[in-house]
């Protein structure tokens, strides 16, 4: 990741922890309580949205508009800000909302600073248990009830003996699905459901693999910059940058990113 003077490190940094303390106090509003409803976005399917979704990111926007007027806005819910500073805040007020209805504290507030070469710095916040993962900047932290920790990713190498997490099941396309599977036939175990704090798990050494398929680019940007601080890798399932969303490959270390990036292979039948 590149690295900017240090005065606006730490004033990004302080944004970033700005935004997500507020996301913490909106979102915590809604989070199990009865009148908790949700409206559908896609005309294919569900795609769910809640007032929550909604004025966490009016929230976090409006700080973004008083504290960094110059950078861009790309978010969920509202339409893309445009910026003169060369830097653009990615936001998802809530990566999970099918999570965050069902009441399971998995889903999680992911707010990320990049440039035009990717994250820069992010945060992947879950507020109801209250962790928070941060990363970039030379940096890498977790702060929750056990106290501050330095993030770190496990030394897994053989698919064999890893653990590895998706969001959904019914994964991408046939073709994405059966590439999925020839890896998930070979790990030691696979587990579904985790949203974004998954990407937590893997960066404090509780995981070692990550595979999702159908990102956004909000999905992607603060998970990034939080698993590559931990010294784990991540791509697309070809091995190209993966901040544009699409198909994601995080891994605990580069010799098992490979090793798993060539069981994946696309062109295979």
């Amino acid at each position: 990741m590149r690295r900017l003077k240090t005065w606006l490190e730490t004033e990004l940094i302080d944004v970033a922890r700005h935004l997500a303390d507020a996301a913490r106090t909106v979102t915590l509003r809604y989070f199990r309580t009865n009148a908790l409803t949700a409206a559908n976005k896609s005309t294919d399917g569900w795609d769910p949205v809640t007032e929550a979704d909604r004025r966490c990111e009016q929230e976090m926007r409006k700080i973004l508009r008083r504290r960094r007027p110059q950078d861009a806005i790309f978010g969920e819910e509202y339409n893309a800000v445009e910026g003169s500073s060369g830097l653009k805040w990615v936001l998802d007020p809530i990566d999970g909302t099918r999570s965050f209805l069902c009441g399971t504290p998995v889903w999680g507030v992911l707010i990320s600073v990049s440039d035009e070469s990717g994250p820069l710095y992010g945060i992947i916040d879950q507020p109801y248990i209250g962790e928070r993962f941060e990363g970039g900047f030379a940096r890498g932290l977790m702060r929750g009830a056990r106290g501050t920790k330095n993030l770190s990713t496990r030394t897994t190498t053989r698919l064999e003996d890893s653990l590895l997490c998706t969001t959904y099941p019914e994964i991408g396309s046939e073709k994405e699905r059966n590439a999925f599977d020839r890896v998930a036939n070979r790990v030691l175990l696979t587990r579904y459901g985790l949203d974004c704090y998954s990407y937590g798990l893997l960066a404090i050494g509780q995981i070692d693999l990550i595979i999702e398929a159908g990102l956004k680019p909000y999905d992607a940007h603060a998970p990034i910059a939080v698993v590559l601080s931990a010294g784990g890798i991540v791509s697309d399932w070809k091995g190209n940058p993966a901040h544009d969303g699409g198909t994601i490959l995080a891994a605990a270390n580069e010799k098992l990113h490979q090793v798993a990036l060539e069981t994946l292979e696309l062109n295979k039948n």
